[in-house]
């Protein structure tokens, strides 16, 4: 059998939007030749779904499921291009497989996850929606002496999974909710990435009324603004949704508890979505057209 280099694998990929296991297959059984290859696809009918691919899947939702013991849970965002195609039946149907194999089969990487028959699923959801749908990532939380929680908003567009170690479901949950609401960057300010803090440090230097100041003086209001940008975005320090009066980290210690993680899903965060003129697209596809026929 004529062997596959990753190179040619990752050409195909490019040229069709397939995923790798497809890619590999289709190179196989063309003997490594990528126009033999697309040319099989293509009868096949494979890249009349991938060809969507290009096309941005900023819609969709994002799921969660925790284990019966709550020492566990996996959460899951899948893409559609619109929002009214993110409420199909079929879309919600596939996206509950796909939670559920992920699950079972404690899937830590999409790619694998996408491998087999949920791929294939996939195509055939794209053919019948005429829509992009991409599995775009996956998370777990565990909390072996403790509990996970979850919260869920409205629409399924932001979902959370916290790790506390002691408290218990209810309070996790609580704390959940927090998060979904008021999106902190990290658990405590100890935490934030460091190249997070140089970007804001930066920020702030270049700020109006930075100009003209003494250096002491403007390194101490760059210490003053840091301390409150890390208040602000580090949960523990943050003051509860629920009571103001009261902050997520003595919640918690009143509860004789630890927050020891979180994840937090919003559909569709950091994709870039094109602005695309109604006109022009319209033309698009007639010139598209034209150029097929």
């Amino acid at each position: 059998m004529t062997a596959v280099s990753a190179a040619n694998v990752k050409v195909l990929r490019e040229r069709t939007g397939l995923g790798m296991m497809a890619c590999k297959k289709a190179l196989l059984e063309a003997g490594g030749d990528i126009d033999k290859a697309i040319e099989n696809l293509r009868k096949a009918s494979s890249i009349k779904a991938a060809k969507k691919s290009g096309r941005t899947a900023a819609e969709g939702v994002v799921v969660v499921k925790l284990a019966d013991d709550q020492h566990s849970g996996v959460l899951l965002e899948v893409n559609t291009e619109t929002d009214f195609a993110s409420r199909d039946e079929n879309f919600l149907a596939f996206v509950k497989t796909a939670l559920t194999e992920a699950f079972v089969g404690q899937q830590q990487e999409v790619a694998v996850l996408m491998e087999g028959e949920l791929e294939e699923a996939r195509k055939q959801l794209v053919q019948k929606m005429g829509e992009n749908v991409t599995v775009r990532r996956l998370a777990w939380l565990t909390a072996q002496h403790g509990v996970i929680g979850c919260y869920v908003h409205t629409n399924d567009r932001i979902a959370v999974l916290v790790a506390l170690k002691g408290g218990d479901a209810t309070l996790a949950r609580e704390v959940a909710m927090h998060v979904a609401a008021v999106n902190p960057h990290v658990v405590h300010a100890g935490a934030m990435p460091q190249d997070v803090l140089d970007k804001e440090k930066a920020i702030i230097k270049a700020q109006p009324d930075m100009a003209g100041k003494p250096e002491a003086i403007v390194d101490k209001m760059i210490v003053g603004r840091i301390n409150k940008f890390l208040k602000e975005n580090s949960l523990l320090d943050q003051p509860f949704v629920k009571n103001p009066e009261l902050t997520v980290g003595n919640l918690v210690k009143q509860a004789g508890a630890e927050v020891v993680s979180f994840v937090r899903f919003e559909v569709g965060e950091g994709i870039e979505v094109a602005n695309v003129d109604f006109a022009d697209e319209v033309a698009a596809q007639l010139e598209a057209a034209q150029s097929s026929s």
